[in-house]
């Protein structure tokens, strides 16, 4: 996954790579920072080394290879892992024994053995903290067993293990014999919400999810029936979809969870299985044993990474993650100083590449009044014309580490694609997406005058437009590429049947090669760019998305369907850490109002939408006399907010007793705690149920936030939270360990057996079965807090205009969970806040802040290019059924009554191909996707015998 954007990074001519060095000082102000930088010696030159590894080869010395944390070896000449950028090798002094035979054997002449530390300086504008963190090292608790019994390790180690370039090429073994594993255990929270022996207090927020997948992963690289276990205290799935996971490892694949704590592992030494044992929440003790224990280690950041960030005067917190407000969230203590990614906190990866963007709209604002002036313009290779050549196809198959190689006989498909027709150059790679393997292609592009390529490997989503960037690298027209997917659609599922995968392989790219001599060059049209956005909803992320733009010198349109700008924000106070969002609030409309790039739109409504990526344009309805405005613009950022939810359950609405959390904080806002002896909150009300399968991911912490409030204002007053889960993920993890050293009382129940609730005159019963006593209890309360979940805006009417998709529950869907948090599929659409799904106000106005930073790659630029993949009438043979016009989702297809034919505007045309499949006539063809295209594929299939 992450291939395609370490290649692109490598390629980019505005990124400057300057690897093995770290910062020692950074003088000056925001807009012109001097930083200088200890250079560290590779003792090869990262410019003269190709990567041909011959030094790594002929190297006689073995080191303990640190990237796959210890569980095999590498040569004190290595480099990291395949798809390294820049792919050029290093010499590890401390193993290294001089002997000088790299140097004899490297034709580039790349050896250094003479290179020394050295400074140098960077001048720059802005500064961007994103070193990263590292795993919690478990060898300090010994009862754990680490690094005492082989077969205990950590996540990190596993996910090597699983990996394709691991050290066991992705097959499920353990170290201590290489064994498959019949039982794996799990244990969460080791270096985690552990304020007693390894004083890290906060929660690492990604170990849950992670563990799942592991524990997913190992089933399907498993030969047999393998029995996963997950002991854990909570189990937080709190992402956009992350409970439908956890949901489908529980019910559907089997994983086993388990509400326990282990204590103490023992070893079995005759055979390296692994004794536990634990109290289950019926109080039993239980014995299990098991083939591999992997301990979920948590994430924390190094104490030199924190010294480098101190001398920089960017000032930390406790557990040494960068200091930053609710209402800045990547801005530093030191202005002009940024910082994303798990460094400000413990976070996914969706997270930590929104923040990333976030960090880079800010920064951006600071250049941007010197923006263009210090950027290289890229060469565009002159295109060759091969209009009048016979195909000369190269087929180019990928190993995939073991996710293709370790079922299909790659060297099998590789000379069989040899013998069919039109092509004239085959290979296989370890890893075709690889930089390596990128300057192979065009090589081989080149030398054996290739003018089609296929590219047999993993999933065109993620990988397509990389290859096609190769092949225009090389003057070859990009539609001249075809790939054939032996991975999702054949490694994967075939994983269990190696001769059925590999006769598919072959079918596939059969397939591919018939297609790709039947391509032909398309040419794409040149656009410019309208450098206005429009920006729907103007809540948090609406609102901050605006500003983001608008810093950076663009125009925006902020449409609000209310009279006042602010949304849900407005009903809400203070966030957990105390930050005044009311008084946020205020300062925010008073920035937007005051703006000259912005223009704020209220009581509006879109009618009408048409255009494309840099040219949209919307009609809109807006004021009290429904003044009708039309809207041109080159972008779109949707921030349409989200709702809480409207509690049908426990006498809501029945009871003034009852009320949501949001309500709870209006009261005390406004009569503080008088009146109460005892508060009740019920968790989960509006999710995570059979309509919402979905964690909503505020409610926790919110319901943990007001607790607090309540205790400190009056500590004698009971306070219960009545949960499944608590989910406080994060730094939040704090206020829920304050909440419990309060009085809180924390009280778990079955979703099986939820709490009920009955109305008296002297007050609520609310009745529950202890987890722990196991036994019901009645606790009476003069006020029920319902922490009531999120559901989504209705934008029905808004995605019927402007076609815009939405998951079961109501939200946007992005491009891609991880790669492309913030895009829509659509190009030049992109997404924020609560409309994306439920989210704190921190984490609204970081993707924010990432939709305007991914929104300005768009509005930079003064031209863009459209794809050719549109389609286009035979107006000669069409019969005006007008079949394609009702059919298109996008309303293309229009009838000229002048010329009397029906017309697609290629500027407009999304490329979907309904009103090519749907012609009744075949007079409508779809560009790289003609009716040839698709027919040989189909009859190249059937050629093979099916």
């Amino acid at each position: 996954m992450i291939s395609p954007k370490l290649v692109e990074v490598g390629r980019h001519l505005n990124i400057n790579i300057i690897t093995n060095s770290e910062i020692k000082t950074v003088e000056g102000e925001p807009g012109n920072f001097t930083v200088t930088l200890s250079n560290h010696p590779r003792y090869i030159d990262p410019v003269k080394c190709t990567g041909c590894g011959e030094c790594a080869k002929h190297c006689p010395v073995t080191a303990v290879n640190r990237y796959n944390k210890g569980l095999d070896d590498r040569r004190a000449t290595f480099i990291e892992y395949p798809q390294a950028v820049p792919l050029a090798f290093g010499i590890d002094t401390d193993t290294c024994v001089g002997c000088g035979l790299c140097e004899n054997v490297c034709i580039a002449r790349a050896i250094q053995y003479d290179e020394t530390e050295r400074e140098s300086q960077v001048t720059v504008g802005s500064i961007i903290l994103a070193p990263g963190s590292m795993g919690y090292d478990p060898s300090k608790l010994d009862f754990w067993g680490y690094g005492k019994y082989a077969n205990v390790l950590t996540s990190e180690e596993f996910e090597r293990i699983l990996s394709a370039s691991g050290p066991y090429f992705g097959h499920l073994s353990r170290p201590l014999d290489r064994e498959e594993p019949k039982k794996i255990a799990w244990i969460q929270c080791v270096g985690s919400r552990d304020t007693n022996k390894c004083g890290n207090g906060y929660c690492s927020s990604v170990c849950c999810m992670y563990a799942i997948k592991e524990a997913m992963i190992a089933k399907e690289h498993a030969h047999g029936e393998l029995d996963c276990a997950i002991f854990n205290m909570d189990i937080r799935s709190f992402g956009k979809d992350y409970e439908k996971y956890y949901l489908r490892a529980k019910d559907k694949d089997g994983v086993r969870f388990v509400k326990a704590r282990i204590h103490t592992i023992t070893e079995i030494p005759e055979t390296g299985d692994l004794q536990v044992w634990y109290i289950d929440e019926t109080g039993q003790r239980l014995e299990e044993t098991f083939s591999m224990i992997v301990l979920s280690v948590g994430l924390q950041i190094p104490e030199n990474v924190a010294d480098v960030a101190r001398n920089m005067g960017v000032e930390l917190n406790k557990y040494r993650f960068v200091e930053t407000g609710p209402f800045t969230p990547v801005e530093t203590s030191r202005p002009g100083i940024y910082t994303c990614g798990v460094f400000q906190g413990p976070k996914d990866i969706p997270s930590s590449v929104t923040e990333a963007s976030a960090a880079a709209c800010l920064a951006g604002a600071e250049l941007a009044v010197s923006r263009g002036m210090d950027t290289p313009t890229v060469q565009v290779t002159e295109q060759k014309d091969v209009a009048g050549e016979s195909p000369r196809i190269g087929v180019f198959v990928c190993n995939c580490g073991i996710n293709i190689g370790g079922v299909v006989d790659v060297p099998a498909v590789q000379a069989y694609a040899a013998k069919l027709p039109n092509v004239a150059y085959t290979d296989q790679n370890l890893f075709t997406c690889s930089q390596d393997t990128q300057d192979k292609i065009k090589e081989k592009i080149i030398e054996h005058k290739l003018n089609r390529v296929v590219v047999a490997s993993c999933s065109p989503k993620t990988h397509e437009q990389m290859f096609m960037e190769t092949l225009e690298a090389c003057g070859l027209n990009r539609y001249l590429f075809e790939m054939a997917n032996i991975r999702n659609q054949n490694s994967w599922i075939h994983s269990k049947t190696p001769a059925i995968a590999t006769q598919k392989a072959k079918d596939l790219v059969r397939m591919a090669v018939a297609r790709a001599s039947t391509l032909k060059p398309l040419a794409e049209k040149v656009i410019s760019v309208n450098k206005q956005a429009l920006v729907i909803g103007g809540g948090v992320a609406g609102m901050n998305a605006a500003l983001g733009l608008a810093r950076q010198g663009f125009r925006v349109f902020l449409l609000e369907k209310e009279t006042e700008l602010g949304g849900l924000s407005r009903r809400l106070h203070h966030t957990i850490e105390g930050g005044d969002i009311r008084a946020y609030i205020k300062q925010l409309v008073a920035d937007v109002r005051k703006n000259e790039f912005i223009e704020v739109i209220t009581v509006a409504r879109v009618t009408n939408f048409s255009g494309y990526k840099g040219n949209f344009k919307t009609e809109v309805v807006a004021g009290p006399a429904n003044t009708k405005l039309t809207v041109d613009h080159g972008v779109i950022i949707v921030a349409t907010g989200a709702m809480e939810y409207t509690p049908t359950e426990y006498l809501y609405g029945q009871d003034s007793r009852v009320v949501t959390q949001l309500e709870l904080g209006d009261r005390l806002e406004e009569k503080g705690v008088d009146g109460l002896s005892t508060v009740v909150m019920i968790q989960c009300i509006g999710s995570r149920n059979s309509t919402n399968e979905n964690c909503s991911r505020i409610c926790c912490q919110n319901a943990v936030k007001n607790a607090l409030l309540i205790k400190k204002a009056d500590p004698d007053i009971q306070v219960y939270i009545l949960y499944r889960d608590i989910r406080t993920y994060g730094l939040m993890e704090d206020y829920y360990t304050e909440a419990r050293n309060l009085g809180v009382i924390f009280i778990r129940f079955d979703e099986n057996d939820p709490p009920q609730v009955r109305s008296t005159p002297d007050g609520l019963i609310v009745s529950v079965t202890d987890h722990i006593l196991r036994l019901p209890l009645e606790i009476q309360t003069e006020l029920l807090t319902l922490s009531a979940g999120v559901t989504a805006t209705d934008t029905a009417e808004l995605c019927g205009i402007m076609k815009f998709n939405r998951n079961p529950e109501g939200f946007f869907i992005e491009a891609h969970v991880k790669l492309r948090p913030v895009d829509m599929p659509g190009d030049g659409i992109f997404l924020c806040g609560t409309a994306h799904g439920p989210k704190l106000i921190s984490e609204t106005i970081a993707q924010a802040q990432a939709a305007a930073s991914r929104a300005t790659t768009f509005l930079s630029k003064s031209e863009i290019k459209l794809s050719a993949i549109t389609a286009k009438v035979d107006t000669e043979h069409c019969v005006k059924c007008l079949t394609c016009v009702r059919s298109c989702p996008f309303g293309v297809p229009v009838f000229n009554t002048d010329k009397q034919v029906i017309e697609i505007d290629e500027a407009i045309c999304h490329g979907c191909g309904v009103c090519a499949a749907i012609c009744p006539r075949q007079t409508i063809q779809l560009n790289f996707y003609e009716d040839d295209q698709l027919n040989c594929k189909i009859d190249a299939l059937l050629a093979g015998g099916m």
